[in-house]
This record gives structure tokens, C-alpha cells and sequence, in this order.
């Protein structure tokens, strides 16, 4: 078997596989593509067996709580933009640049890939005008060919996407494969289970004045929510059906009337049913006979009881058990009613919390892959060579806080720890630098103003006076 021979069986068994298929459906659901859209109305006809009832109320009702579970989850570890910091300034300042307004868009966009495929993707490279950049990828265009079992470098990597295009007048769904490879990339078009190389079947990954460059690794970086690589759609999708479909059926049931419901009728003054339902649709009538020789005529409803508060009460476990197999938080909790301290805060955080701690490790792992490249491009653009520089991140995650709290443990902490630590978790400090210097110009404004015979006084009222 050739290598050529070799992606296309590997390509063949991927799309069709289980884990590429949930994916997919991650990001359908993410936005809004449930299998109650599908949904039919069913009922036993003919030899006992299922057929599909059409003239029956079929809602389709979708109520998107996993949706909702991606964006808090990723609102909540991703929302804020992440902290470079290193002893070196100079280093620093270019992180801020590299990682600038379009990168962090795009890492907010690998947090939901990360929990829609369990896998985000992106690739570092020069755009034409010789600038560096990033490229995000779909979870479900990648197949990565992994080096080592723990999933952490890659050999190779196929890159599947569709394209539209016009035979005469006829659109047609062309699939194109870019193979990344040590060499660059290769081009190739997937038709009919073969692949056949496209012009230009192969470029480098970086070109200077012509002369060929690549990267001495694959220069695509994975992003993951987990370790597994385990997709959030797989946690919670059983549930988010049976919240749709319980939903729907409370609107199907509630639909249901005299026109469209199960009728018990008596001495019937017409030919057939049919014409029984088209009167009464018609009409809002039914036309039935009463003589003397036997019981009158009647048309009566079969119904079926509705309860409301059944249905209130199922919904409602199903959407905590959602929220709960999703590990995220419940914004209407009751510990918020009553005393929102920050020991009750922290309790209503802890399963977003845990498993925003793996995905957090996940990431860092990451930024460690992303930073050799970035070092490298520093390095071949003569900025520096910044190869080896510590350099800490730090996620500022998007949590709920009793300000009151943290502000009095500040005060209690002062002569117990630096103003430097006691600044960092002040809630109305965003950068502690800044502000460190800015108490130091204080400090120095107070002296002047002390050494000169001024200072400051205070009326009942608080209002500050200068008095010599």
C-alpha cells in the first residue's frame, strides 16, 4: 500500500467513525441543530408496527440549555483576556503583541472547539503579506497521526474541508485534502474513496526571497477541554433530548381539540370518518342521528389529563441533572437568595471550577507548544532570541464575587503579607504594577505636601480642605 493509498483508507474510515460524528453533532447542537427538528408523531398502524401519524400537533420545540453550558464554560475560563508575565519586559511587551485583540477572539473560539469536539485546532504560519498569524480549524476537519499514545505530538495531520463548485450548472460538493506533513503541505482531492493530487500538489510551509523553510514540527497546536479529548455533547446530550422532546410533547398535548383528538361517536349521520374529520374541521360541527327505534346520537372526546405541574417537575430535574453532568453552575441557585458570602459563592462554583482546573492544564500545555513558535518567529525576525524565557500565564476566569468579602480580607491581611499579594486579589485592582506606582506618587505627593506645611483636613461632611 502507498502513503498515497494509506490517507485515503485512513481519510475513508474517519469521516464515518463515532468520535467525528459527535463531534459534528456538537457544534450542530451548539448551534441549534437538535433531533427533535426530526421528530415525528407515531402511532401503531397496520400488522402492530410503528407509522408515522401526520394529522396529530407535532411541535418541535428546541430549548437550547447546551448551548447555554458552552458559552458559561467558556465564558467563564476564557472570558477575561489571560495575563503574560515575565521578568524580562521586553519579552513581555511582544506577547502582548503576538497575542493581540484577533488572537484572543480566536482563543475564546478554542474553548468552544475544545468542549464541542473535545479538540480544538491551531496552526501558527505567514500570511501573504509575510505577517504572522494563526489559523483556527473546525474539531471535525482534522485527523491528527499521533507520535505517542498521550496524544501530545504529532507526525502528520489531514486537513478535509468542502468546497462548492459549478459543473455547467450544476453545484457540486468538491472535498479537498491538505496533508500536513514535515516536508509542508501537500494538496489532493478526495473523490470516490482515492486521492489525486491537486496543483500545486506541494508547498513549504514558510518561503524567504524563494528559498523553502519549514518548521522542524508540525505546525499545528491541539487544544483540549480534557485529556480524553471527550467531547461535552457526549456528557449531555440524552438529556437535552428529553428536555426537548418533554417540552414539545407538553405543547403537542395542549394543541390537542375536538378537531384533532380521539372522538367517540354514536349513530354517525355520514358515510365515513374521513368525512366525520373534514366536517368538523370545516364546520366545527358533526351532524349525528336521533330516532325513536334506538339510543339517540352523541360525539364525545377521549382526552388525556394534562398536569401541568408534572411536566414542571420532570423539566426541572432534567435541566439540573444537565447542568450537573455538564459540571457547570446554576445562576439561580438558592445559596444566592439568602446569604450570598463567599464560602456559599465558592460552593455554587466548585464543579465549573474542577473542570475548568483540567481544561486550564490542557491549555497551558498548549500555550507551552504555541510559544516554541512563537520564540522561533521572534527569533527569525531579529527581535530577540527569547528561547528558554520564563514566562508565566495566567487565566482570569470570569467568576462571581463578594466584593465586600475579599475587600475586608485585604484589610486584615495588611502587615501580614506584601502590598504586592494583597493588590493582586483586590477586586478593583486590574493591574498591579499600575498601581503600585501610582500609590508610590501618592506617597511622594502626601510628603511635599507634608514637608510644605500642608495637609489635609476633613469636615463632618468628608469633604477634604487644605489648611496651612
Amino acid at each position: 500500500m502507498s502513503d498515497r493509498q494509506f490517507l485515503a483508507r485512513q481519510i475513508q474510515q474517519w469521516k464515518q467513525s463515532p468520535s467525528r460524528q459527535m463531534q459534528i453533532t456538537g457544534v450542530k447542537y451548539e448551534h441549534g441543530e437538535h433531533d427533535i427538528l426530526h421528530h415525528q408523531r407515531m402511532a401503531i398502524g397496520k400488522d402492530g408496527k410503528l407509522t408515522t401519524v401526520y394529522n396529530l400537533p407535532n411541535a418541535r420545540i428546541v430549548d437550547n440549555q447546551y448551548a447555554r453550558m458552552v458559552a458559561q464554560k467558556t465564558d467563564y475560563l476564557l472570558g477575561k483576556p489571560p495575563t503574560f508575565d515575565s521578568e524580562d519586559k521586553q519579552y513581555t511587551a511582544q506577547l502582548q503583541t503576538v497575542f493581540g485583540a484577533a488572537f484572543l477572539r480566536q482563543l475564546r473560539l478554542l474553548g468552544e472547539d475544545a468542549l464541542n469536539g473535545g479538540i480544538g485546532w491551531l496552526m501558527p504560519y505567514y500570511d501573504e503579506q509575510g505577517s504572522f498569524a494563526f489559523r483556527r480549524f473546525e474539531p471535525y476537519q482534522i485527523l491528527p497521526f499521533w507520535a505517542d499514545a498521550e496524544h501530545t505530538v504529532l507526525d502528520a495531520a489531514i486537513y478535509l474541508y468542502e468546497v462548492e463548485t459549478y459543473e455547467g450548472e450544476t453545484e457540486k460538493i468538491v472535498e479537498h485534502v491538505e496533508a500536513f506533513t514535515p516536508d509542508g503541505i501537500d494538496y489532493y482531492i478526495y473523490d470516490g474513496g482515492a486521492l489525486t493530487p491537486e496543483a500545486p500538489w506541494h508547498t513549504p510551509y514558510v518561503t524567504v526571497d524563494g528559498q523553502t523553510l519549514n518548521w522542524s514540527q508540525i505546525p499545528l497546536v491541539a487544544w483540549k477541554a480534557n485529556a480524553a479529548e471527550i467531547p461535552l455533547i457526549r456528557r449531555v446530550k440524552p438529556l437535552q433530548d428529553a428536555i426537548n422532546l418533554m417540552e414539545s410533547a407538553f405543547e403537542n398535548g395542549m394543541l390537542e381539540d375536538p378537531r384533532n383528538t380521539i372522538l367517540v361517536v354514536t349513530n354517525y349521520d355520514g358515510t365515513d370518518l374521513g368525512e366525520l374529520r373534514r366536517n368538523l374541521a370545516t364546520y366545527g360541527a358533526v351532524k349525528v342521528r336521533s330516532d325513536s327505534s334506538g339510543p339517540g346520537g352523541d360525539v364525545k372526546t377521549l382526552n388525556v389529563e394534562l398536569n401541568a405541574e408534572n411536566y414542571k417537575t420532570i423539566l426541572s430535574l432534567f435541566k439540573q441533572a444537565l447542568i450537573e453532568n455538564a459540571r457547570g453552575y446554576d445562576a439561580k441557585d438558592d445559596r444566592l437568595s439568602g446569604n450570598p458570602n463567599q464560602m456559599n459563592i465558592q460552593s455554587m462554583y466548585s464543579d465549573i471550577d474542577l473542570d475548568a482546573n483540567a481544561t486550564e492544564t490542557e491549555f497551558q500545555a498548549s500555550f507551552e507548544q504555541l510559544l516554541w513558535f512563537v520564540n522561533a518567529h521572534l527569533a527569525n525576525s531579529r527581535v530577540g532570541n527569547f528561547d528558554g524565557t520564563p514566562v508565566k500565564i495566567t487565566f482570569n476566569r470570569n467568576i462571581l464575587i463578594n466584593q465586600s468579602d475579599i475587600i475586608q480580607q485585604c484589610k486584615d491581611s495588611v502587615g501580614l503579607v506584601s502590598d504586592r499579594t494583597i493588590l493582586a486579589h483586590h477586586p478593583f485592582v486590574d493591574d498591579v504594577d499600575q498601581e503600585l506606582a501610582e500609590l508610590k506618587q501618592q506617597k511622594q505627593e502626601d510628603m511635599q505636601m507634608y514637608d510644605g506645611g500642608t495637609f489635609p483636613q476633613h469636615d463632618n461632611n468628608g469633604q477634604e480642605e487644605m489648611q496651612k
